[in-house]
């Protein structure tokens, strides 16, 4: 059910998981720990998903707070818990506030989770590539800073995310990464379609998060579509024309 970043458990006052499928109560194609709350699950099983990951986290309930994600480079800071219609729009969440757990919701796209464990301030960051590609992960690093992080000082994980080998990508979304830097052309390879080719998300992300300054890096390296037992997939639900898809959940917490 929980899968952790060595580089996140090794700090003292930081409680994180990287949510699997498994564990839950949801049915069907959201089988079983679906923390989705903009899919169409049942609204009772996903609220009692998210409950089994609050106390996983060894939080109280409703402690767990995740955004209305928009594939933005959007960073807001959390002070307080929220509820679904308070959401704000965003994809990344900061906070210096004890006893709260921050959380995203993927079923591809990169889950990051980030902690200075000296200044108290930890990060949890939804990052596909439109958003990576707009600067998500730097602005989550500069909103973490806001609050007393340094980044020389930030810790971060790449949880299960779609790897290169099952992301085919078509030419334009090559080109929009070539447009913002000709460099970028290293986080593709030839795909066996025509005019395709395989993105490297996660060593996209992993360069982003160097850039903006953070040495400790943990990649997983977990292939969300591959590993059906224990992750949902987006692009696999859509291969197999499923009619939804579960959502799973990383997410990050300081203790009291």
């Amino acid at each position: 059910m929980l899968i952790h970043s060595p580089r996140l458990v090794a700090l003292k006052r930081v409680r994180h998981a990287f949510f699997t499928r498994a564990g839950g109560v949801s049915k069907g194609v959201y089988a079983s720990l679906n923390g989705g709350q903009g899919s169409n699950d049942d609204p009772a099983d996903v609220a009692e998903n998210r409950r089994r990951m609050t106390a996983a986290l060894r939080m109280p309930d409703g402690a767990l707070v995740t955004a209305y994600q928009i594939h933005s480079a959007t960073a807001v800071i959390a002070e307080k818990p929220w509820t679904r219609a308070e959401a704000p729009r965003a994809d990344a969440i900061v906070s210096k506030t004890p006893g709260l757990a921050l959380g995203v919701t993927v079923a591809d796209c990169g889950p990051v989770l980030l902690a200075d464990d000296r200044a108290g301030v930890i990060g949890a960051v939804h990052a596909g590539w439109r958003g990576a590609l707009g600067g998500v992960i730097e602005a989550a690093v500069a909103a973490m800073e806001r609050v007393g992080a340094k980044r020389t000082r930030i810790a971060a994980a790449i949880g299960p995310l779609i790897r290169q080998p099952n992301y085919e990508v078509g030419t334009e979304l090559v080109e929009s990464f070539r447009k913002a830097d000709p460099a970028n052309g290293r986080y593709f390879l030839p795909a066996a379609r025509a005019d395709h080719a395989l993105f490297d998300l996660p060593g996209f992300l992993a360069a982003r998060l160097k850039a903006a300054g953070i040495e400790a890096v943990d990649d997983l390296g977990l292939d969300t579509y591959a590993d059906e037992a224990r992750f949902f997939s987006y692009r696999r639900s859509v291969h197999r024309r499923e009619s939804d898809y579960g959502r799973l959940v990383g997410a990050i917490a300081l203790a009291d």
